[in-house]
């Protein structure tokens, strides 16, 4: 049994199976897991932080800090739940302390940050029309809907899935849902899935992994 697990493709085993492998000395092998959820983590955190530099180091410190847990992962949830909810609190505290700084260089020099904060940070991600309109639109949503949204409908996760990571009630997810389907309808239509939205390269995906394995030094 334990010959055809380690003969089995890497890419072909669960995170369960890479989780106890990886706890056993195999650490190489959470590069599978980056890979695994890079994309899915690049949409949720893009979806609350907006800027594609400040989800890659969110991203970074969220994998990083997945591993130093995972002797501690209760198994009580999905592992990709487990890490959706670090990323999600790590892209939160990333907002407030952006919003702070900002607010002190308002004070500060209140001249100059006119000239800086003009930004879109969506504008630089996607060259396809219709990818930024959609990208454009979903960026308008609220947070709280525009996070249901990704999760549901571009990520694919299940109501129970969404309700563990975001800690609300199921009758939340699908009034948000709903609210968002509401508020996008006239400009997203049928094309909301569309890849190319929050479109994650592999470029980014290799960065964001082989600077991980540096900082943890495996």
């Amino acid at each position: 049994m334990n010959t055809v697990l380690q003969d089995q493709p890497k890419e072909a085993l669960s995170d369960e199976e890479i989780i106890n492998r990886v706890l056993n000395g195999e650490q190489r092998l959470y590069e599978v897991i980056m890979r695994r959820y890079n994309a899915s983590l690049y949409r949720v955190g893009m979806s609350i932080v907006n800027n594609e530099a400040d989800v890659e180091d969110i991203m970074q410190v969220t994998y990083i800090k997945a591993y130093q847990s995972l002797h501690s992962f209760e198994r009580r949830s999905s592992f990709s739940t487990w890490m959706t909810r670090i990323l999600i609190n790590e892209s939160l505290q990333h907002l407030k302390k952006s919003k702070r700084k900002m607010s002190m260089q308002i004070n500060s020099e209140p001249g100059e940050h006119n000239k800086a904060s003009g930004h879109n940070p969506s504008q630089a991600l996607l060259n396809k029309e219709l990818s930024k309109v959609l990208e454009d639109a979903l960026v308008q949503l609220p947070e709280k809907y525009r996070l249901v949204f990704v999760l549901r409908e571009m990520e694919n996760r299940s109501v129970a899935e969404t309700v563990d990571t975001l800690n609300i009630t199921e009758a939340n997810v699908k009034v948000r849902l709903n609210r968002a389907k509401t508020m996008l309808r006239d400009t997203l239509g049928n094309y909301y899935k569309n890849d190319g939205i929050y479109h994650f390269h592999l470029s980014r995906c290799d960065r964001i992994v082989n600077h991980v394995l540096l900082q943890l030094g495996i």
